[in-house]
């Protein structure tokens, strides 16, 4: 696999490591949305257990995020150290 075909693989995964990090944001906008129709009702097993899968979403989505940030610096400096610019825009 050339340099090329790596960058543009890296960015595949850099799509995909923010469409995660939406994904993970919309199922917490969620909890927290039958959290607050909860409130109305009072369901005890409700109560129990969505504090538990509000954390485990809540930490899934900081690992995406550090992820994200930490894989788009390495594709940075993939694209710098390799010297891409000349080859992604030839008028560069």
């Amino acid at each position: 696999m050339d340099k090329l075909q790596q960058l543009e693989l890296m960015d595949k995964i850099q799509r995909e490591l923010e469409d995660l990090r939406n994904s993970q944001t919309s199922v917490l906008k969620k909890v927290s949305q039958i959290s607050a129709h909860n409130i109305t009702l009072g369901v005890k097993l409700l109560d129990q257990k969505l504090p538990e899968l509000q954390y485990g979403v809540e930490s899934s989505l900081t690992i995406a995020t550090e992820l994200s940030e930490a894989f788009a610096a390495h594709r940075t400096k993939f694209f710098t150290d390799n010297k891409l610019a000349a080859a992604v825009d030839p008028t560069a």
